[in-house]
């Protein structure tokens, strides 16, 4: 018996120990993190984005015509989402409350006007964080490639 509880707490130890170190950093940890994986992506492509405080990188590639939407708008946008290795996770046209969507695109899309092109590189925090989603592991940097083609 003295056996059996020797072996569990060796296993119990060796499964604390063991434990992904990733699960401990901190949001501001995580944040840097992604801003230097987003800046590096950037320097290797020959980007050059803006910055926002909050960590949300853009490009705007046309400017599009008339006032921005806001958070109350509903916007139709065609995207293309990807993670910073190139690799799509999702892409189509679709039609949405912003205040429905990850806070990434409620900072981002505003910067457009109606037929504005152009990018977002989103921290993780401000897209799906540390629980991930579908095809979205937890803590990914997103990239997207946005057209907002109206709103109302």
């Amino acid at each position: 018996m003295k056996r059996i509880s020797s072996f569990l707490a060796l296993v119990l130890m060796l499964g604390l120990f063991s434990c992904n170190k990733d699960e401990t950093k901190t949001q501001s940890e995580q944040l840097a993190e992604d801003v230097s994986l987003i800046e590096q992506y950037l320097t290797n492509n020959d980007l050059v984005a803006e910055k926002k405080t909050s960590g949300l990188y853009y490009i705007i590639e046309k400017a599009g015509s008339g006032v921005h939407p806001n958070i109350n708008s509903t916007v139709t946008v065609k995207y293309t989402g990807y993670f910073l290795d190139g690799t799509e996770f999702d892409s189509g046209t679709a039609t949405f409350p912003l205040r429905n969507v990850v806070s990434g695109w409620q900072e981002g899309i505003p910067l457009f006007k109606k037929g504005g092109r152009g990018k977002l590189f989103i921290p993780s925090y401000m897209g799906y964080g540390t629980s991930g989603s579908g095809s979205v592991p937890a803590n990914s940097v997103l990239a997207f490639d946005i057209y907002l083609i109206s709103f109302q």
